[in-house]
């Protein structure tokens, strides 16, 4: 069942340069947004006041609600724009939106808190008689500790609408931001609340479906007005933001960075499909320990989610498994956790790596007696190990550092060797289970060389973006098979699909959204694989 529809609100911002480019802009923006925000600071200054005198034809291009922004530099605005300015513009504001405010067109005027607790605030009463009138606070460094006490005083402002917006240097810092939707709520007030930042995603999908006012959408990357915003084709597309409610089953990706995962896509594809009332985040951790305690743990968790699953990756599969109630027995053998699933009993984890970790090997050869060459010794390579074992393979880790490596092969009671100078002409197959070869800064890297793969069948490389790395490349010249590590991607979210809904998620999709998402990124997007 899908939740009740929310009232969720998209905001585009429409921020450019030469006035020219407003109309345009705004009629991109109706095509998802439920609000435009025009940010009158974004125009070069000659430019200012061509769209100044503008304004009302502007505003009718749509019938779309407007909100007017006119913000200094210091306060997260495109330049710098002194008090005078501001204030003149604001007491000029109604007679330039006559148009615009005669024509029932809804504008809000979004005023920095600084302004309306200025000595000029007396000059504002035609603003409020004329438009609803936002107040705004912006820390772009912090989550500054009196929230609170900022909250009383824009509550002194009379302001129809009171924003925070601030920056979240780690996800907690989100709880209290999210919990000012519920002070608004009894206070009578209306409240936008975002918390900046990658840490601060969860605040952009969830505020609405917890009572706040609204969320801003970029248009595009080079509108975006603010750190961590997320496009509103994907708020809209992607996470499905109009369909949630504090009842909504929410999943995340807990790790860091997490910020280019596919996930996302694989999940809240699966849940859309079969009309789940769901959704899956990926969420900026830096302190697992303080994740669990103050958000996760049902016990403990200061925020009021329905939070029901993780997905975790580095660097967290380790360290998770101390804050956990139970591990099922694989993932205790594996040491590494990417799986947990929340009850009111408390915190579950699972390892569904490991067995989704040989299946791009199907077909190509029979596991048991195989010669495995493994190259690295993270958690990638635990999972490997740990389904190696269990069908009969025989492995050898390879890695620079060789005392972990020898550690991890300790572990599971196979051999360790030195990756320096090493050649794999007398195994069946060879792993890459490092992230040299993910797009971005090592995509031009490769654990082993033509020379060093010549002779072996099969090269496998559990990077999934690009395609096709330089390990594969490589491999492909010295006249081995290859494959790389998309179905392992998608076989351990299928599992994990199935642990956290008791359903299957359809066949094929997860599998299609990923495809998708690979095609997008193309040339131009850094990915870090969810298995390292």
């Amino acid at each position: 069942m899908l939740s009740e529809t929310s009232r969720a609100r998209i905001c585009a911002p429409v921020c450019v340069p030469r006035a020219a480019a407003l109309r345009q802009s705004i009629e991109r923006a109706t095509e998802f947004a439920d609000l435009v925000e025009l940010r009158l600071d974004c125009l070069e200054e000659g430019q200012f006041d061509i769209a100044r005198d503008q304004l009302g034809a502007l505003l009718n291009t749509t019938r779309l609600p407007f909100i007017i922004t006119f913000r200094p530099r210091e306060q997260g605005g495109h330049r710098s724009i002194s008090v005078d300015e501001r204030v003149a513009f604001w007491q000029h504001a109604p007679e330039l939106l006559r148009d615009a405010h005669a024509g029932g067109r809804v504008v809000f005027a979004d005023l920095e808190l600084d302004l309306l607790e200025s000595p000029q605030a007396a000059a504002f009463d035609q603003l409020f008689r004329s438009f609803k009138v936002i107040c705004s606070h912006h820390d772009f460094q912090r989550t500054p500790a009196g929230l609170g006490e900022i909250f009383e005083r824009m509550m002194r402002t009379h302001a129809n609408v009171l924003k925070f917006a601030v920056r979240a240097n780690a996800i907690t810092d989100c709880v209290e931001v999210m919990q000012l939707i519920e002070r608004g709520r009894r206070a009578g007030r209306e409240v936008i609340a975002v918390s900046m930042g990658e840490a601060g995603l969860l605040t952009r999908v969830l505020a609405p479906a917890f009572g706040g006012f609204l969320t801003y959408g970029s248009l595009d990357a080079a509108q975006a007005t603010a750190p961590g915003q997320i496009s509103a084709r994907d708020l809209r597309g992607l996470y499905r933001i109009h369909e949630l409610s504090e009842r909504t089953m929410v999943t995340a990706l807990v790790g860091s960075p997490v910020g280019h995962s596919f996930s996302p896509h694989m999940h809240n594809a699966a849940f859309k499909a079969l009309g789940l009332d769901a959704v899956y985040l990926p969420l900026e951790v830096a302190d697992v320990s303080e994740f669990v305690r103050r958000m996760a743990d049902p016990r403990t968790r200061e925020l009021a989610w329905n939070l029901r699953g993780l997905s975790v990756t580095a660097p967290h599969k380790q360290a998770i498994i101390a804050h956990l109630d139970r591990v099922a027995p694989s993932a205790a053998s594996i040491g590494a956790v990417n799986t947990v699933v929340i009850t009111r009993d408390g915190l579950e984890g699972f390892n569904t790596d490991a067995d989704a970790s040989v299946v791009p090997l199907g077909g190509l050869l029979e596991l048991r007696g195989a010669r495995v060459a493994i190259i690295g010794a993270g958690g990638a390579a635990r999972a490997l190990l740990w389904a190696l074992n269990e069908r009969g393979a025989r492995a050898t880790v390879f890695a620079r550092d060789i005392k972990r490596c020898g550690r991890v092969a300790s572990e599971f009671g196979v051999e360790a060797a030195a990756l320096e100078g090493a050649r794999f002409d007398k195994f069946d197959v060879v792993v890459n289970a490092t992230p040299l070869g993910t797009r971005g800064e090592r995509e031009l890297q490769t654990p082993a060389t033509i020379s060093q793969l010549r002779g072996a069948r099969v090269a496998y490389d559990m990077v999934y973006n690009p395609s096709q790395t330089l390990f594969m490349r490589e491999a492909g010249e010295a006249g081995c098979r290859t494959t790389g590590g998309l179905p392992m991607l998608v076989a351990q979210a299928e599992e994990q699909f199935r642990l956290w809904t008791g359903q299957e998620p359809p066949p094929g999709l997860m599998q299609s959204a990923a495809e998708k998402k690979l095609l997008e990124v193309g040339d131009q997007m850094t990915v870090k694989s969810d298995n390292f």
